[in-house]
């Protein structure tokens, strides 16, 4: 008796990886092999693991340093899978690993393509005060996150919502987006829409010196990185005479009157000038390692640059 054409290889890491992994086996999907990563010891490791997810399901895994290589790529051939899946898998899967499986490879990417294609397309969408963000399965091909669009599933950016918070509304969306078309791919009635590049662009990754404010710049604009890279990424920074300023969570401050760019306290509360005249409540802010209070400021004005 033919099996039925339901038979996985997954590549996976992070929270997507661990709720589309789940949303694959709740729907009978025999899953061969899982692909994932070894935590980096140097990283913050605040998400869940995919290899202990696959260990309680008794699935088979491997984490190695390159997919790509030819003892892997025979591995994966052995098993016969029908599909490949990548789910915030970080590593490019290159053409003789995508040409595996005969019903095509299919990777989930967290923006609405063709908007914010390639790395950390979450803390790209906040930094630049979108309004809206979402997942999208489509189809992979050599070029990153080029392939035929599946289905998208679109969530809300809440004007202070953080990336954190952002990227949990995006991985409960890749585990709707997938539960909700997995069915028809299954059957193979699954539409395939072809994308306008045009209409998106390639973002690259982000490093921790990425997160320096420049307090010149308009306080909207350095709201948005503060909730960019808000814990547990590594958080906005400047330096000042006082030592390193790690600011880790604002709200806009509109009733504040504004002056050179500086911090002050009033009311209790830490207020920091910017730019273009608008000004910034310092709700979570570290000076030189230290929580930074209004009481710790007191009266002091610290420049900012």
């Amino acid at each position: 008796m033919t099996r039925a054409a339901h038979r996985a290889v997954v590549f996976a890491y992070h929270n997507v990886g661990v709720r589309c992994l789940k949303v694959l086996l709740a729907h009978g999907v025999d899953v061969a092999l899982v692909v994932t990563h070894q935590d980096n010891p140097d990283e913050q490791i605040w998400f869940d693991s995919v290899a202990e997810t696959a260990a309680h399901y008794d699935l088979p895994v491997v984490t190695p340093a390159d997919p790509n290589v030819d003892a892997i790529v025979a591995d994966i051939v052995a098993r016969q899978p029908d599909f490949l899946f990548s789910f915030y898998y970080r590593l490019m899967l290159k053409a003789p690993l995508l040409a595996i499986a005969r019903r095509g490879a299919y990777n989930m990417h967290g923006s609405l393509l063709p908007k914010y294609r390639g790395r950390v397309p979450v803390n790209w969408a906040v930094l630049h005060g979108e309004r809206e963000t979402g997942a999208t399965l489509h189809r992979m091909v050599e070029k990153p996150d080029a392939g035929e669009i599946i289905r998208q599933q679109p969530v809300p950016i809440l004007p202070d919502d953080t990336a954190k918070e952002v990227f949990d509304k995006v991985t409960l969306a890749a585990e709707m987006c997938l539960d909700g078309v997995l069915p028809a791919l299954i059957a193979g009635t699954a539409p395939h829409v072809a994308q306008n590049l045009a209409l998106g662009g390639y973002f690259g990754g982000r490093k921790p010196e990425d997160g320096r404010i420049d307090w010149l710049r308009p306080a909207a604009e350095i709201h948005n990185l503060v909730r960019a890279v808000a814990p547990p990424y590594p958080g906005a920074f400047c330096d000042t005479a006082r030592g390193r300023l790690r600011v880790l969570h604002t709200l806009p401050a509109a009733d504040m009157a504004a002056g050179p760019p500086a911090l002050h306290a009033a009311g209790g509360m830490i207020y920091a000038s910017c730019g273009d005249g608008g000004v910034l409540r310092l709700l979570a802010a570290e000076l030189d390692g230290l929580p930074l209070t209004a009481d710790v400021l007191g009266t002091d004005t610290i420049f900012l640059t």
